[in-house]
């Protein structure tokens, strides 16, 4: 008798409280009303006697903190091993703080510890407690949701807006399972692209993806989830020209994409037995040496008066570099990234608590054959921005947010051994 996948699904509401932090533009942006409710969906998978859990929260980012603590209590109480724990933020700009950042605000630790957690954990529960055996199907397409947003100016500066010739992947994935009464009972759409259609708004929404979200779910009957890929260089498509819009450009761009999710769905062609199983591993990425103590000095001087973005950022940049000369710090060679991987069939999801540039995810699933490799931004933590080396040159808002983040940077090519490292750990994987 073959071993078969089970899988449970649960969704909560997480919606926030009007009036709270907007996270993802500047820190003094707060709810007014709700445009729609935000969710956490919990796919809780058991193969083997091993449980392992995928979880989409409809927030912007999560700090690297919480998820590390959300991990360990998930293990404590569900006895589920903290390396078969994904966590994955949708990136929407409209919702709740979820992340400490200079410059952005601090985590809204109230709405965590009151709305988040518990409700988070009871899906966890439900979810096992719904688990039953399934068959999985699996279809990719092409849709135009999303465009490079490294827009290209005269004057050589690279801007946030649409960059026609700039690389993305127009690659969305549907994994979708059945029970075996032949219900569809959820789904999962992988695809990389910013939450930003709303621009900055005062609606709680979980921008474009919500709207495609709920258009599977009604059409499937099974609980559907989005799972942001490498969105770091990708924002939506919006017909203004830019990538940032206000909150009719949600329904814009999420009929779009619920359109195109709804043709990959119904191109399933079959439901088939799927095995499992999971690596985690670690990414060694080569730091650069630090800037000097008299650059750093410069640096506070010239950035003490920043309060906001990544303006802020690079003031307490260079306070970190400063202060790291006079409190003895010893330089690191490498930075060292915990990395978790599932495999479900011949589809392998690889999470990065970065917002990882298009070319990086395209590099790896070429790079590996016989799978379908999905890689998952703003997983299990949040690390920043990871652009390509080709890129850092240009500059722009991503490449300052690479270079002025903590005490010393990553390597030029850190790309290629994120790539290298990734691949490696995929090689690991049981087939």
């Amino acid at each position: 008798m073959s071993v078969k996948l089970s899988v449970g699904v649960s969704k909560a509401d997480i919606t926030p409280e009007i009036g709270g932090r907007l996270f993802g533009y500047r820190p003094d942006l707060f709810s007014c009303s709700i445009n729609d409710k935000l969710t956490a969906t919990v796919f809780a998978f058991t193969y083997k006697g091993s449980k392992h859990l995928m979880i989409s929260v409809c927030v912007c980012l999560i700090d690297t903190k919480i998820a590390n603590e959300l991990r360990t209590i998930i293990n404590r109480k569900f006895g589920i091993h903290r390396g078969n724990i994904l966590i994955c933020a949708t990136h929407t700009h409209s919702g709740p703080a979820m992340n400490n950042m200079p410059g952005w605000g601090d985590v809204d630790t109230a709405y965590y510890e009151s709305i988040l957690k518990p409700r988070l954990l009871s899906a966890i529960a439900k979810a096992f407690e719904k688990s039953e055996e399934v068959t999985v199907g699996i279809a990719s397409g092409s849709s135009l949701v999303g465009i490079n947003r490294r827009q290209l100016n005269e004057d050589n500066s690279v801007g946030l807006g649409q960059c026609t010739w700039g690389p993305f992947d127009p690659k969305m994935t549907i994994i979708s399972f059945k029970n075996n009464s032949g219900i569809v009972t959820g789904n999962i759409i992988h695809y990389g692209c910013h939450g930003t259609c709303a621009g900055a708004n005062k609606e709680i929404s979980r921008d474009w993806s919500g709207v495609m979200t709920d258009a599977l779910e009604k059409l499937s009957g099974g609980a559907t989830a989005f799972f942001n890929g490498p969105e770091g260089d990708v924002g939506p498509r919006l017909s203004n020209g830019g990538t940032v819009g206000d909150i009719s450009f949600v329904e814009e761009i999420g009929k779009i994409a619920a359109k195109d999710a709804i043709n990959i769905f119904n191109s399933i062609e079959e439901y088939r037995e799927a095995s499992l199983s999971s690596v985690s591993a670690t990414v060694k990425i080569p730091y650069e040496k630090r800037i000097s103590y008299e650059d750093a000095l410069a640096g506070c001087e010239k950035h003490s008066h920043n309060s906001i973005n990544k303006d802020k950022q690079m003031a307490v940049y260079f306070t970190k570099v400063k202060e790291s000369y006079e409190t003895g710090y010893e330089e690191k060679s490498f930075a060292e990234i915990e990395q978790n991987i599932l495999r479900i069939g011949d589809v392998a999801f690889v999470g990065f608590p970065y917002e990882i540039f298009s070319v990086i995810g395209m590099r790896i699933n070429e790079a590996v054959k016989g799978l379908e490799v999905l890689s998952l931004s703003n997983t299990n933590g949040s690390c920043g921005y990871f652009p390509t080396q080709d890129q850092l040159c240009r500059g722009g808002y991503e490449v300052t947010m690479f270079k002025y983040n903590g005490t010393q940077c990553l390597a030029d090519d850190a790309d290629f051994c994120l790539i290298r490292e990734t691949v490696k750990n995929i090689g690991l994987l049981e087939r």
